[in-house]
C-alpha cells in the first residue's frame, strides 16, 4: 500500500483528496501548513506528496526547497490554485515532479499520482 501526504489547507479538498485516494487502495496522511509537512515528512515515510502552494506559514515552494535540502526524493505533485508557466516552471525547477490546477477532476489527479509512483495508468 502506497503512503500518500497531503499537505493542503482547505479542509473541503483535503476530504475530497482523502476518500478518492482511500478508495483506490492508498493510505493518507494530512498535513494543514507547511511546517506540519516538513515534521510530518521526516517522522514517516511516505511515498508520494500531494501539495498546495498557498500554505499558511512556508509555502509550498520553500516546502520542497526544505524537504530537498533534507535529502527527500519522494515525488511531489503540486495541487494548487495557482495558474501560469512562470509558477509552473518555478514550481517544477525546485524539484516538484508534476503540477495540477484547482479545479480539477479526480481521475487526472490519480493518473498523475499514479505515473509518479511507476503504476499502470488507469
Amino acid at each position: 500500500m502506497y503512503r500518500v501526504l497531503i499537505v493542503e489547507d482547505e479542509l473541503r479538498i483535503v476530504a475530497f483528496l482523502e476518500k478518492g485516494l482511500q478508495q483506490h487502495g492508498f493510505e493518507t496522511t494530512v498535513a494543514t501548513n507547511g511546517q506540519e509537512a516538513i515534521d510530518r515528512s521526516q517522522e514517516a515515510v511516505f511515498d508520494l506528496l500531494l501539495l498546495d502552494l498557498g500554505l499558511p506559514g512556508k509555502d509550498g515552494l520553500t516546502v520542497i526547497d526544505e524537504l530537498r535540502k533534507n535529502g527527500q526524493t519522494l515525488p511531489i505533485v503540486i495541487v494548487t490554485a495557482r495558474e501560469g508557466e512562470t509558477t509552473r516552471a518555478e514550481s517544477l525547477r525546485r524539484g516538484a515532479n508534476d503540477y495540477i490546477t484547482k479545479p480539477f477532476r479526480f481521475r487526472d489527479l490519480l493518473a498523475k499520482v499514479k505515473f509518479q509512483l511507476g503504476q499502470k495508468r488507469t
